[in-house]
């Protein structure tokens, strides 16, 4: 099959793992908080204390294992996290609570096995506050997309792709990924958001757009990622199982 196999999407799709993973490889993440269903139960009130201590709002508040942006909410007032927080687990089973940062959204291509190489650098431009459930898939004008990004130095675009290959190499990734980043608007900051180890496939999605505006047309992605698939499946059938 084509793509990472069940431990790189596994990673890919857990915001908390992928997090503390990502941080361990010395790649930025905006800080966060990760909260189980167990401990909201067992004192609400102190887990929303420990949140408001840590970061001043707004916060995000998104569920752990959710794509598409599923449960997610942006707290600007103190009365609104608890049912945030409530909101996020009806989806999943623990949370992430992600200090608010006000930033572009970037995202790259990655295409490989154990060379991955990487596309040029696209951006997200919402037509709403962030970019929201609403704003992917009801909103026919939910946002806009500049390929490539404009106003990145060669520094930041160089950074943000050696950041995207050593994510897809830590998460264990194969095949393809796209690789979602934050640029702090005040600060320049980049931070890396998620892996999408099964991104959008159409010919207007983002990531066979990035190909192509990288040189790859979309019958030629298609022929590199069955190849890829072979290769790998290739390899796999070399492992002894007894001995």
């Amino acid at each position: 099959y084509v793509g990472s196999g069940v431990l790189g999407s596994a990673v890919g799709m857990d915001k908390d793992i992928s997090t503390r993973l990502a941080r361990e490889a010395g790649i930025p993440v905006v800080p966060s908080i990760c909260v189980r269903d167990y401990e909201y139960l067992e004192n609400a009130a102190s887990v929303r204390s420990r949140v408001e201590s840590e970061f001043a709002l707004p916060v995000f508040v998104k569920p752990c294992n959710a794509g598409s942006s599923v449960g997610v909410s942006k707290v600007k007032a103190s009365g609104e996290l608890g049912k945030a927080i409530e909101f996020a687990l009806q989806f999943d089973t623990k949370v992430l609570v992600q200090k608010a940062v006000e930033a572009r959204e970037l995202e790259v291509s990655v295409l490989g096995n154990q060379s991955p190489r990487v596309s040029v650098v696209g951006e997200v431009l919402p037509n709403h506050e962030f970019y929201s459930y609403e704003a992917k898939y009801l909103d026919s004008n939910g946002a806009n997309f500049s390929i490539p990004a404009k106003n990145l130095t060669l520094e930041q675009v160089s950074q943000i792709q050696e950041y995207a290959v050593r994510a897809f190499r830590v998460f264990e990734c194969r095949g393809m990924a796209r690789v979602d980043f934050f640029l702090d608007k005040n600060s320049g900051q980049i931070y890396l958001n998620e892996v999408n180890t099964i991104p959008g496939f159409t010919k207007i999605s983002q990531y066979p757009k990035l190909w192509e505006a990288s040189g790859l047309s979309y019958p030629a992605l298609l022929d590199e990622l069955i190849r890829l698939a072979l290769e790998e499946a290739e390899r796999k059938s070399r492992l002894k199982f007894s001995v």
